[in-house]
């Protein structure tokens, strides 16, 4: 079933006296909403207590929780010690998420650097298949790992690259974020077409069951010629990407993602919104 919810806590969480991320769980469902995403963007530091905590509330609520792993994580760093961070955090997170009673890890795959593109592409890959085995050593396979399409031109992360990786082992889920992807491509999402062509492209790389339940990040983002530059809202008349317009290319595709608003303040809003235009769409 799709779910819709937010990335981390709006700014009305904290106008209404919230402080806690046990709180969010009830916040989020009292919203309507069904989902929620932690971030470790700065590191994981979480106890085993505090994981514990924030499990027992949002299973209390029926509410989903994800996480975002650390930002500075970075698949194509030639330096040995980079790719040694860089699966401790993707292991690490996956390990305080289910301590959270979650499965879905998202991550940022790389960044090209001083590498050609190809290089660091290749690089990524081979250094995926390492984290790959990791993750079953760890017996963290029953969990899902998703590598995320990316806005600035010097990252690694285009769609057809996070295909790419998720073609390595069935424990990899795409996580595309469409306003990333508008970013980078200078606004190439408008129409329910633009958006069912990119379904469409990994249904058949990748299965329909594979993608079923993928992962999504939306929001609207303010763009230049490298590709993003900053996280809007929905307010926001002058970039895109619409929802809408992604609401009917789902409908036509039968797919039921994990949708989490990245909007920057009103997330928990706009993931209403979300929810409530898909709702229409059906109608």
């Amino acid at each position: 079933m799709i779910k819709f919810g937010p990335s981390g806590n709006s700014e009305s969480f904290y106008a209404q006296g919230y402080a806690h991320t046990e709180q969010s769980a009830k916040f989020v469902r009292d919203m309507g909403l069904d989902c929620f995403e932690y971030s470790f963007g700065r590191g994981v530091r979480m106890s085993e207590a505090k994981a514990a905590s924030i499990g027992e509330a949002f299973r209390a609520q029926d509410v989903e929780i994800s996480v975002h792993a650390p930002y500075y994580i970075n698949f194509a760093n030639p330096a040995a010690e980079s790719v040694e961070n860089s699966c401790e955090y993707v292991l690490a997170s996956a390990r305080a998420l289910r301590a959270m009673g979650g499965r879905r890890v998202v991550f940022h795959s790389a960044t090209q650097g001083k590498l050609d593109r190809a290089e660091a592409v290749a690089l990524t890959e081979e250094r995926l298949k390492e984290l790959c085995e990791r993750i079953y050593r760890a017996g963290l396979d029953d969990m899902l790992f998703c590598p995320e399409t990316m806005g600035k031109l010097a990252q690694i992360g285009t769609l057809e690259e996070i295909v790419r990786f998720c073609k390595i082992d069935r424990v990899f889920v795409p996580a595309v974020d469409f306003g990333h992807l508008n970013a980078r491509e200078q606004g190439s999402l408008v129409t329910a077409e633009d958006y069912r062509q990119r379904l469409e492209y990994m249904i058949a790389e990748l299965g329909f069951e594979r993608v079923k339940h993928f992962h999504v990040h939306f929001s609207k983002i303010e763009y230049g010629a490298k590709g993003e530059i900053r996280h809007l809202t929905f307010a926001d008349t002058q970039y895109g990407p619409e929802f809408a317009p992604l609401a009917r290319a789902l409908r036509q595709t039968g797919l039921e993602p994990y949708i989490v608003s990245e909007s920057a303040g009103t997330q928990a809003e706009d993931a209403l919104a979300m929810k409530r235009i898909f709702e229409q769409t059906g109608a």
